[in-house]
């Protein structure tokens, strides 16, 4: 036994363990599980990536079983300082299937959204090819203070459908085994460094895909057109959606709608229809289930329908609604019908970015546009009525519903902006996919193009633009699924986002609404042109619109392909442009900082690091980061400890022992049979609140953008120092470490080393330190 435990420390002291390793456990070795007192059950040996060797967890032989095998160990931990728990695993592996961590019979984290994330969330995608990846959790330090040792379990189940209002429709069965896990690791500090001993792998030789092509875009005007004819083939009403699409392909030359009559002739009978139908049931305009989002869009398509369709309908308005019975007409039914979706839809705004868009757009701004056209003297002037708009854009203060006595709720107060000056949306900081809004703002520009062959407001273009360069540093270099060439949106620092890796995306991302060349095509702004033009020449444009296409056979995605053609087809025409994504292979260093949203994005050489600072705190101060740092060996994604100064409350909040939700009700309503989760670690966790502005209404407990903001952030990750100020009129101090004294700050490349002591950051601004190398 003497012998053995010599192999062991041998073992430790060969891959020279060091960055605050306490401990570390290599599955599928017989030694160090052994050691590690390993027990398994429905779980596997293999060997795997270079060679190394690991395991995964199975399902169970239950068959429709939502929970699948399990992995427990014991690890050692430092008595006094904050530990952290790694998993080691490979880049190559896809699996739905996810994992989370239990220490002591206690869960760590949140099966979604948490602020402490999920151990593993699984991935339909390669993280990382050719690579392995890293993932970081913190360890309670009441788990761990005073011990020696923890006793872990790494638990598998199933994947999620996060809209699931039912237990059935959230937790779907585990029907295949786990990404495999190669090592686990304790250790104090926050970046994970991987010992010197053990193997790292390279990335695929860079290519590009050579499939599918042009004939995509083919496939797309066959669609587009089967669509079309099965619309005006039908003698069922068209619905609200039906309508708007038939509408904007009147004007589209290519189509089967383009100047037709018959276009004309079903949307008359449709109108009339909808009309009769809001009659019966007036809570149409607050939910209509033919919309994408039913309680969002009020009557705007049959709005957008009146707009786009204003001269060849022109005729047919004071014609009488056939089945009436009380003889009204098409326009007075209509001019009531948009009054009622424009107030109603004014006085229930919401306040999450994309939500307001679209409710703005289609519930007040479009059913305004109806009325411009059926009731002149009805409808508000366009400067009011862009107002929604400009403050669904950040343009100006959004103020929120509007009061049926007059002025605004103001729920966020006066100044409250829905983007940053940087230009990204806050939800309530930064988001990857869920905040992606480059398609709506392209719609929202489009809306105000008086007609079909105009320019829209230039105040909403130049604003789309800068929206479209703020989500450009969130796209970094990497493979596709099948290992060519691509940009990947950033998600792990995203408050919102689920899956990683991203999706595939450059200038803007697909959508079931938009092509990824809508934007660039509308504002033909040369930097977005650029990144159009760098997606086709990756060979991502067609393969991109195929993918789409192949999600289902929805109006919704048919509608979106309506100007991808043309799109293409003007874009390759254009001159080729000398923009290129920020974050590409080869491009020179860069750093982006948005002192509102906490979040900072750079790359340094070949490098790339992604950082939240202000990290889905939505209920308190969580002294939390998320970071995800990309290098040419590996990847690292974790959550780790900061240091925030915030301007206390007064008053505390408690986190509650829910498990499944990090937001909400936590997830209470989704009943998993009793005792098949574990008690939360978490739960009873005293946080601080931070000060709620005056005249703010809140509750403790209620998700709040102010609750959990900090004033001033540092993190210190591995080689990088951050220091953030998120205050528009206030300077804070910071201590540089010596390690740090002649580091250069990487925001200010041309500015002299701090040295050691205090460093001054002005108000909204950051300073980004890179130690030496």
């Amino acid at each position: 036994m003497r012998i053995f435990f010599l192999l062991i420390s041998l073992l430790f002291s060969a891959y020279a363990v060091g960055g605050g390793v306490v401990d570390f456990l290599v599955f599928g070795d017989t030694a160090s599980e052994r050691v590690h007192a390993l027990e398994s059950d429905h779980a596997e040996s293999l060997p795997g990536l270079l060679g190394e060797s690991a395991r995964r967890l199975l399902p169970l032989d239950t068959g429709n079983e939502w929970r699948g095998g399990t992995i427990a160990f014991t690890l050692k931990v430092d008595p006094v300082a904050p530990n952290y728990f790694t998993l080691r695993l490979s880049g190559d592996d896809a699996a739905s299937s996810r994992l989370f961590l239990v220490v002591e019979g206690l869960m760590i984290g949140y099966l979604h959204l948490g602020d402490i994330d999920l151990l593993e969330p699984g991935a339909t995608e390669p993280q990382s090819p050719g690579r392995f990846f890293y993932r970081t959790t913190p360890l309670p330090e009441s788990l761990t203070r005073g011990k020696k040792e923890i006793r872990c379990e790494v638990r598998s189940t199933g994947p999620i459908w996060a809209y699931g209002t039912t237990l059935e429709r959230f937790q779907k069965p585990m029907t295949e085994p786990t990404r495999g896990l190669y090592r686990v690791y304790a250790h104090t500090e926050p970046a994970f460094v991987p010992p010197a001993g053990e193997k790292q792998g390279s990335a695929p030789a860079d290519t590009i895909r050579s499939s599918p092509g042009p004939e995509i875009l083919e496939n797309a005007q066959e669609r587009v057109n089967r669509e079309i004819a099965t619309r005006l083939n039908d003698r069922r009403p068209l619905n609200q959606m039906q309508m708007m699409f038939l509408a904007e392909a009147w004007h589209v030359q290519w189509t089967g709608a383009y100047h037709n009559d018959t276009v004309i002739r079903r949307v008359v009978e449709s109108l009339d229809a909808f009309g009769l139908a809001w009659r019966k049931n007036p809570k149409l305009v607050q939910n209509d289930p033919a919309t994408p989002n039913p309680d969002w869009f009020g009557a705007g398509p049959v709005g957008a329908t009146l707009h786009w369709l204003a001269r060849p309908l022109a005729a047919h308005l004071d014609g009488r609604v056939a089945g009436a019975g009380d003889s009204i007409t098409r326009r007075k039914l209509l001019a009531q019908l948009f009054v009622a979706s424009r107030e109603w839809n004014s006085r229930s705004r919401r306040l999450y970015t994309n939500q307001s868009m679209i409710k703005d757009l289609y519930g007040i701004y479009y059913a305004n546009r109806g009325l411009q056209v059926v009731a002149p003297a009805q409808a508000w002037s366009e400067e009011k009525a862009r107002r929604y708009l400009y403050e669904a854009v950040g343009l100006q203060p959004w103020l929120g519903s509007d009061l049926p006595g007059g002025g605004s709720a103001k729920t966020v107060g006066e100044h409250y902006l829905q983007l940053t000056a940087k230009g990204l949306t806050k939800e309530l900081g930064y988001v990857g996919s869920y905040g992606e809004v480059v398609d709506w703002v392209t719609k929202i520009y489009e809306a105000t193009r008086p007609a079909f062959d105009e320019a829209g407001d230039p105040r909403l273009r130049d604003q789309l633009v800068r929206i479209t360069l703020a989500r450009a540093p969130f796209r970094h270099a990497a493979q596709d699924a099948e290992g060519y060439r691509a940009m990947r949106m950033e998600t792990f620092v995203g408050w919102r986002d689920t899956k990683y890796p991203g999706l595939v995306t450059y200038g803007q991302k697909p959508a079931r609404d938009a092509s990824a060349l809508d934007a660039a095509y509308a504002t033909r702004d040369p930097r977005l042109l650029g990144y159009a033009q760098q997606m086709i020449a990756d060979h991502q444009f067609f393969a991109s619109l195929a993918g789409t296409m192949a999600e289902n056979n929805s109006l919704r995605i048919t509608h979106g392909l309506l100007y991808a053609p043309e799109a293409y087809r003007t874009i390759i025409a254009l001159p080729p442009s000398p923009h290129r994504m920020p974050m590409s292979a080869g491009a020179p260093d860069f750093v982006f900082t948005d002192e509102e949203n906490g979040v900072i994005a750079l790359k340094h050489g070949d490098e790339i690091l992604y950082a939240s600072l202000y990290w889905r705190a939505r209920h308190a101060v969580n002294f939390l980061a998320a970071v995800h740092h990309l290098t040419p060996a590996f990847e690292r994604q974790a959550i780790v400890r900061e240091e925030i100064r915030y301007t206390p409350s007064g008053h505390t909040y408690r986190r509650p022992g829910a498990v499944v939700f990090g937001f909400g009700n936590g997830g209470t309503h989704l009943k998993y049979p009793g005792g098949s989760l574990p008690v939360s670690a978490h739960a009873g966790e005293a946080l601080p609140i931070a000060a709620i502005p005056e005249g703010i209404p809140y509750k403790i407990g209620q998700e709040s953008v102010f609750a959990g903001k900090g004033d001033f952030y540092v993190l210190h990750y591995g080689d990088y120092l951050i220091a953030m100020n998120t205050t528009a009129d206030r300077s804070f101090d910071f201590e540089v470490p010596s390690a740090f004294a002649s580091a250069r700050d990487l925001v200010r490349p041309d500015s002299s080393p701090p040295g050691p002591g205090k460093r001054a950051v002005a108000a909204r601004s950051t300073i980004i330190l890179r130690r030496a190398e």
